[in-house]
């Protein structure tokens, strides 16, 4: 069973007024990934690789966290795990470290739907005579089409970029089901799954996805970053560190400046948040780390569906709200991140007449500038984005429904 104390007692900020339903910016931090860090830095804040004890135990945790975030994602190697300070670094690095393998006339298909972190650096590739193509949502749906991108594809096809859940619209997209098809024409693929991995459990292995990109601080850690690559893709990227750095020292290649330490053994905690959770709420926990994830994320995906279908069934009923994306909660097609406009209002006089009330919502673009001038709603102030994950709790949508039900959507 879902306990919902247990879960807001595992995040210390949550003891204070406010409700946190901006949460697709940046989770709250977890209370045990804080103590992590405080460690670190208290008892082995060194440099890695020398030979005295203190090195050699800082050097462990490094290798150690790269272990565990390798398990949480499901990738064979540890050493397909890069670290990075955010997914637009550790994208625009990714982009640059495969510039050299393109050449005049190579196609790149990106989406109207991504944050821009996974479309500019393609686009940028035209500077060397690449091609990029825009896989753009249905107008009528706002769902990428397995079809539409088909005809995109072609021999000359290099990378596909597409986003595994918009951070606008919260569709879920068919990750395994794309991949395969751009691998067809022989593409690779690189998946944004900033706004998947706080709310489902990544395998990248299952998937069979040639990259995938997401950031800890917005599943309940610090703020840093992972890169995830399969390891004959990483070994064949232009070396991005020094030039007596090896070109199969992956990831330290594609790591200039290396990682930061203390950050990287937090965000590891994420792990064992999940076995946690299994343990708490499975009669019967998976007998592997990796199964226990999935089930914690089974458990949180059940209980972030009924926050959505309560905000989703209450702004479906206001006559003048426009839903951008999905109307259903239902999990297997979404996840909570519910934007809206309201007909004749700016999406910020929404939003600053709820921040009095210590509720945490947001305005804008998020970043998916080229989705919210296609849907005509730039001049709008963009969208209102409601944000929810696992640890908001009914109660706190009602309080945001009774303020949005006060007049301030008619």
């Amino acid at each position: 069973m879902f306990d919902i104390n247990f879960i807001r007692q595992q995040f210390p900020a949550l003891n204070g007024e406010w409700i946190f339903l901006d949460n697709a910016g940046g989770s709250q931090i977890l209370g045990s990934i804080v103590e992590r860090i405080s460690d670190y830095l208290i008892h082995t804040n060194v440099q890695l690789g020398a030979s005295y004890g203190i090195s050699q135990q800082s050097t462990q945790r490094v290798e150690e966290a790269r272990q565990l975030m390798a398990t949480f994602i499901n990738a064979k190697s540890p050493d397909e795990v890069i670290f990075g300070s955010s997914t637009t670094q550790l994208l625009a690095n990714l982009a640059l470290a495969m510039a050299a393998s393109f050449k005049p006339g190579d196609e790149v298909i990106v989406t109207n739907c991504d944050h821009e972190s996974n479309i500019g650096p393609w686009t940028r590739l035209c500077a060397l005579g690449v091609i990029v193509k825009t896989w753009k949502v249905h107008p009528d749906t706002l769902r990428l089409e397995l079809d539409d991108l088909e005809n995109l594809l072609t021999e000359k096809t290099r990378i596909v970029a597409f986003t595994a859940a918009s951070n606008v619209l919260g569709t879920l997209n068919p990750i395994a089901a794309i991949t395969q098809l751009a691998h067809r024409y022989g593409a690779q693929v690189c998946v944004d799954a900033v706004a998947y991995a706080p709310h489902r459990a990544l395998n990248v292995q299952a998937w069979d996805v040639d990259y995938c990109v997401f950031s800890a601080y917005k599943v309940y850690g610090p703020h840093c970053s992972v890169l995830y690559g399969k390891r004959e893709h990483l070994l064949n990227l232009t070396n991005l560190n020094h030039y007596f750095i090896a070109n199969d020292d992956i990831p330290y290649k594609l790591q200039p400046g290396n990682s930061n330490f203390e950050l990287s053994w937090g965000a590891a905690g994420i792990l064992e948040y999940c076995e946690t959770l299994a343990m708490r709420f499975f009669d019967e926990p998976a007998k592997t780390t990796y199964g226990q994830v999935t089930q914690a994320f089974e458990a949180i995906a059940s209980h972030e569906e009924q926050l959505a279908h309560r905000l989703l069934t209450f702004l479906v009923s206001q006559p003048k709200v426009r839903v951008i994306g999905i109307e259903s909660a239902d999990q297997s097609q979404r996840v909570p991140t519910i934007s809206f406009a309201v007909q004749n209002k700016h999406a910020s006089e929404v939003v600053q007449a709820i921040d009095p009330f210590k509720i945490g919502i947001r305005s804008g673009d998020f970043y998916a500038r080229k989705l919210i001038e296609s849907l005509g709603l730039a001049s709008h102030g963009g969208i209102i984005r409601v944000s929810m994950v696992h640890y908001n709790s009914l109660e706190e949508i009602d309080q945001l429904i009774k303020h949005l039900d006060s007049g301030l959507l008619g």
